[in-house]
Parts: structure tokens; C-alpha cells; sequence
């Protein structure tokens, strides 16, 4: 592919870069994240409250023009006006839910926000750009995605990865790009024949557990096969001994793109197109950089067990509510509220007086593509009254992101020189 930039461009290490694999390569089933164009009102915070208001909308002692008035004033075009599209109308998507037996089947989670995961009412007449095609691969079974970006805006610089088990909705890692959603498993689409239910397959590799078989390109495998002198298994993990599967790939990926060297030598090519991964022929560069995958990956699935004991407190009793002008950071050594004394730990007050303990800088500083992650995730929930498990969520991720910054720096302690060979 060619660019044609009109900015001076540092091409130092072009080269080396281009020798990489692409990840759109490398896993070439994806796709753009969902866009509703209604997040305000098919994405909730809870899945009774989300199916509470769908079932509101649709009931029919509601008129269509109370319906306009509660969710949607002010929010179509001036052509569109109050919530209608070119292609969704009010009457037509209330109809349509009353006729849906299975109306209260259709929330589905979904990665919102980094650390965010939320319910989406998944519904193709209330949802814009559902990306059937490849987010049922998200919803057959269990499964494993890459959430990343094609380009990105100049800003802080390349920050754009996470992960999730869920499809994701289209600014799931950054508000400003599109989001792609790379599923590391395809499951066979289930289709009807007569009475019988026929699951239909194509693909290079054997089938798994429920017929899926990896989004990995064959020649990308056969590189990495050629290079580490081992097997491919087409599902799971292998020993790395004499095997790699699937995840191990995943992890390495995962791995390579933390890699804040990484980051930093080919931050002009990654502002272009989707991230090249170079490949290594060290199979203990390998197998550690997938050790170390493999944790990042935990952490960001809040699935580590290195969370079960987050050290960052919530001490002061209150109405637990995200205040108007917060949250608000207190690094160490700034003066305390009322005393004036400075400050031991870092705090994240969510009102005047109830603050998280001990929250490291880094961890509050940290970034994924546009989202300063432990600020975006409080401040989303401005006016809301924080729950007992928010309240261990927003813990977790404190931990998590302060265990990320560590592992990036291993990452980069791992390789021993770049290029990667």
C-alpha cells in the first residue's frame, strides 16, 4: 500500500518495520465495532435497567410522541429530528420489539470503554451497524479478541490495544478512530435445513471445541513454524516445548505491541495503518514474551488471580456518588483537603470527602488509545451512585493498570536488541 503524506517523516526504521506482519494479516477475519448510533439508550449500566427502559419504550400505553420526548429529544438531525435516522424510526423499532418473543434475550455484553464492560441491546432494528458478521463469533462460545485501530490522529502517540472476550462497541479504545475487533476464534454458522440444525464450516485448520478454528492466516502459521522449529495446534495453547497454539500467538502479539520500545521506534508507521508485529526466531524470546502476554491478557480481562487482592482502599463513608467536577487526583506529596498536611499515597476523590487510597501516578496516568483509563471510567459515571461491586471494579483496574506498567517494562527488559530476529 502506498501513502501519500504531506508531512516530513523520520522513515529511519521503515525498513525493519515493514518485515513485520500486519495483524489484519495475520488475523484477517475482522471488522469495524458495533455503532448504534443510540449508545444513550441500548447500552446500560446494569442489564435489569437496560431491559426495564426497552420494555417501557415498546409498551404500548406510551405514545410514540411521549416515547420522542422522554429518550430521544434532541437527538436526530435537523432532517431526522428527535432520535430517527434515515433507517430507524421510533413507531417501526417499538413494533418490531412487541412482536419480538424473545425481546429480553437481546442484551449482550459488550467491551465499551476500556475495563467497561456494558449491556448493548443487540438488535439489528435497534442497533445501526451491528456487525453480525463477525461479532457471532464473539457470541457462539468462548473466545478471545484483539481491540485495535487501523490509524490514529497525532496525539500522545500509539496506545491503541486491549482485549476482551466480548464484541466491542466501534470507540471501544479510542473515541476519535475506528475501532477494529480481531477475533481470535471462528465458529461455524449454524444454519437450517428442513427440522435439522446444520453447522457450516470452511477453513484451513481442524475444528475445536464447538467447531471453531483459529483466525490465524496459514502463511503467517508456516512463518512462525519455519522460524520456532515448532508444531502448530490449532486450538488453545501448545507447550512451547514442541507446540504453539493459538493463544500463545495471541500473547506474543500482545506482548510485542505493550512493548513501549516498540511503541516509540515505529511510532511514525503505526499512525498509518493497522500495527506490524515483527516475528522472532528465538523460541525463548518467544515463549517469555508469551509468558508475559499471557499476564497483560489477564489483567485486562480482570480474569488475573493476582487481583484478588487489590491494595487500593475506599476508607470514608458516603453517598458513594461520582460528584459534578470530579474525579479529581491528588498525586503524593500534594496537600491534603482540610489539613493541608501533604500526602503520603496518591488519592482519586469521586466527591468532596470519599476518595480511593493509595493510587500510584502511574496507574492514574495510564492511557489506551484516547482514554486516560482510571479517570474515563469514573468520570463516565458522573451522577451515578457507585455499588459495592463498582467500587471493587474501579479497585481491580487501580491494580491492573499499576501491574501493566510493570509488565511493559519487562517486556522491554525480555528483548534483547531490535530489531526482534
Amino acid at each position: 500500500m502506498q501513502y501519500h503524506l504531506f508531512v516530513p517523516q523520520d522513515t529511519t526504521f521503515g525498513e525493519e518495520y515493514r518485515r513485520g506482519w500486519s495483524t489484519n494479516d495475520a488475523m484477517p477475519i475482522n471488522v469495524v465495532g458495533v455503532q448504534t448510533s443510540r449508545d444513550h439508550f441500548v447500552v446500560g449500566f446494569d442489564e435489569q435497567s437496560l431491559l426495564a427502559r426497552i420494555g417501557e419504550f415498546a409498551h404500548s400505553t406510551l405514545s410514540d410522541e411521549a416515547v420522542r420526548a422522554k429518550w430521544f429529544s434532541g437527538m436526530g438531525s435537523a432532517q431526522y429530528p428527535d432520535g430517527d435516522t434515515r433507517g430507524w424510526k421510533v413507531p417501526e423499532a417499538r413494533r418490531k420489539v412487541r412482536e419480538d418473543t424473545a425481546w429480553r434475550e437481546r442484551a449482550q455484553q459488550c467491551l465499551y470503554r476500556p475495563f467497561d464492560v456494558r449491556p448493548l441491546y443487540y438488535a439489528d432494528w435497534m442497533v445501526d451497524w451491528p456487525r453480525t458478521e463477525v461479532m457471532r463469533h464473539m457470541l457462539a462460545g468462548p473466545n478471545l479478541g484483539l481491540a485495535s485501530t487501523r490509524s490514529i490522529e497525532i496525539g500522545r502517540g500509539w496506545e491503541h490495544v486491549y482485549c476482551t472476550r466480548q464484541m466491542i462497541q466501534n470507540h471501544a479504545v479510542s473515541l476519535k478512530e475506528g475501532n477494529y475487533l480481531l477475533p481470535l476464534y471462528l465458529y461455524p454458522e449454524r444454519q437450517t435445513h428442513g427440522n435439522q440444525h446444520v453447522l457450516q464450516r470452511q477453513s484451513h485448520w481442524p475444528a475445536g471445541p464447538g467447531g471453531r478454528t483459529p483466525n490465524l492466516d496459514p502463511a503467517f502459521v508456516a512463518d512462525l513454524e519455519a522460524r520456532l522449529g515448532l508444531a502448530f495446534v490449532s486450538d488453545g495453547t501448545g507447550d512451547l516445548a514442541a507446540t504453539f497454539g493459538p493463544e500463545d500467538v495471541f500473547h506474543y502479539l500482545y506482548a510485542v505491541l505493550h512493548s513501549p520500545t516498540y511503541r516509540d521506534r515505529y511510532a511514525q508507521f503505526l499512525k498509518t495503518d493497522f500495527p506490524r508485529v515483527p516475528l522472532t526466531s528465538d523460541v525463548g524470546l518467544f515463549r517469555e514474551l508469551c509468558r508475559l502476554g499471557a499476564e497483560l491478557t489477564a489483567l485486562h480481562l480482570l480474569e488475573s488471580p493476582a487481583l484478588a487482592h487489590p491494595f487500593t482502599s475506599f476508607p470514608v463513608p458516603g453517598s458513594n456518588e461520582v460528584a459534578k467536577g470530579h474525579p479529581k487526583y491528588l498525586a503524593p506529596g500534594e496537600p491534603e483537603p482540610g489539613s493541608g498536611r501533604p500526602l503520603d499515597k496518591g488519592r482519586v476523590y469521586i466527591n468532596e470527602t470519599q476518595y480511593f487510597q493509595d493510587v500510584p501516578p502511574e496507574a492514574w496516568e495510564f492511557h489506551v488509545g484516547g482514554y486516560q483509563v482510571g479517570e474515563k471510567w469514573l468520570k463516565d459515571r458522573k451522577g451515578r451512585v457507585l455499588t459495592y461491586d463498582d467500587l471493587q471494579h474501579y479497585r481491580k483496574v487501580v491494580l491492573a493498570l499499576r501491574e501493566t506498567v510493570r509488565l511493559m517494562e519487562e517486556v522491554d527488559a525480555a528483548i534483547p536488541a531490535w530489531p526482534i530476529e
